[in-house]
């Protein structure tokens, strides 16, 4: 077979021979077409393989220099978007504040208009006693007056007599009689007119208040509809930022409200009653009101206490999600920045751990309210100790890549009776709210 392919190739490839001289002898190498052939077979497919890996090594390098531009941009971008939304939090604090200011003046005009309208209600009793007692003078008179007549004609009729009534009046003491009776009359029928136009000015007098009553209820009327749409508009927010959380709301609220239990203040429950008897439609929705107000302030409290904030406050980009990776769990949230940035707590809470545990390398755990706990791992350094109270802001370490890390990250946990939750499920519930 090797002579029958030598003879095949050997009109392409002839024999060759390579001579090789020394001091006492001369040797030579012989290349036969086989040989040649095998040679230069192999020499083309190393410098076809060259080629190959030059133009893959090459369209690497292309590659990587785009990704790592496309990277800057979508840096860019992200610092930007996240711009945005801090600029956007600030706006809706702001927001969320002058609503407070709003209510706040709201209830102290509502204080004013209760004190006018007891005002009004004690004006329309007194008015009311007085038109009482101007009809009973009034009934009075009359029937002074039909007296005074029914004398005067008792009068009358024995002066028209033999002179001298069975008693013995003179008709000059009849006379008399019937000038005072006359004058009485006369006192009698103008304090009857004062009191009829005492009684007419009362009457002008309430249908004014009973108009400027009608006009303060149409005018608490707008007013609480404005509170009751600036209510709707900051409780509803915080209200699906829970639930999107997935915390209870109505439990979460009844936690908060049984540590924050005392009474008195503005949000007392108030009435517009002064009869004893029950609310009013005005003191109900005022009463209504005040309950959205304390659910607003439980949820701002219960919202300091949950990890509704980032980790971090300077740029940085994600690297590694909730979930799967590399065949295990991953439970928490990777966010890379420079070496040293600051860590801040996202939630009110108490220290449980700082100090260095196996993989997590420097680690921080806050225990928060409603069972939750989060955790800040790989750090350069820690700047809280066991015990120690921190609130939502609070720089607890910095940035670093202790523990079980391929680069400077900080790993974030968050953990509800001690299962691991996906953290931006806290996050992304809170962005569109702070």
């Amino acid at each position: 077979m090797t002579t029958m392919i030598n003879r095949m190739l050997e009109r392409y490839l002839p024999e060759r021979r390579i001579f090789v001289r020394s001091e006492n002898d001369t040797r030579y190498l012989r290349l036969t077409p086989l040989t040649q052939f095998v040679g230069l077979s192999g020499s083309a497919v190393v410098i076809v393989w060259v080629t190959i890996a030059s133009a893959i090594v090459l369209m690497d390098s292309i590659g990587s220099g785009n990704l790592r531009e496309q990277a800057s941009r979508d840096l860019v971008l992200y610092e930007g978007r996240l711009k945005q939304l801090a600029a956007e939090r600030d706006a809706r604090a702001a927001e969320a504040a002058a609503a407070q200011d709003r209510f706040n003046v709201a209830l102290e005009q509502i204080s004013v208009m209760q004190s006018e309208l007891l005002a009004s209600e004690e004006r329309v009793r007194e008015l009311s006693k007085g038109i009482d007692v101007a009809q009973a003078n009034l009934r009075k008179a009359l029937r002074e007056r039909d007296e005074a007549r029914e004398s005067e004609r008792l009068a009358m009729a024995s002066a028209n007599g033999e002179g001298t009534d069975a008693a013995g009046i003179t008709p000059e003491e009849m006379e008399t009689t019937v000038d005072i009776l006359s004058t009485a009359l006369a006192d009698i029928a103008t304090e009857r007119d004062d009191m009829v136009v005492d009684a007419y000015q009362a009457r002008s007098q309430a249908e004014n208040l009973a108009v400027e009553l009608r006009i303060m209820e149409e005018k608490n009327d707008r007013i609480f509809s404005q509170l009751e749409d600036a209510m709707t508009l900051s409780v509803e927010p915080l209200d699906k930022m829970f639930r999107a959380a997935g915390l209870p709301t109505e439990s979460l609220i009844e936690t908060v409200r049984s540590a924050y239990s005392g009474q008195g203040g503005p949000l007392t429950p108030i009435t517009f009653s002064t009869m004893g008897g029950p609310p009013d439609p005005d003191s109900t929705r005022a009463n209504a009101l005040l309950d959205k107000m304390d659910r607003l302030n439980l949820y701002r409290i219960a919202a300091q206490k949950a990890p509704f904030a980032l980790p971090l406050q300077d740029s940085f980009r994600y690297t590694s999600g909730f979930g799967m990776r590399w065949g295990r769990m991953h439970e928490g949230t990777d966010f890379a920045a420079a070496y040293g940035t600051p860590i801040y707590a996202t939630a009110d809470g108490v220290v449980t751990f700082a100090g260095w545990q196996s993989g997590y390398g420097r680690l921080v755990k806050i225990q928060h309210e409603f069972g939750i706990e989060t955790r800040y791992a790989h750090q350069s350094k820690l700047l809280v100790k066991v015990g120690q109270r921190v609130s939502r802001g609070e720089q607890i370490g910095a940035m670093g890549n202790s523990g079980r890390s391929t680069g400077t990250h900080l790993h974030y946990e968050v953990r509800v009776n001690g299962r691991a939750v996906n953290p931006m499920t806290y996050i992304k519930a809170a962005r569109d709210v702070f």
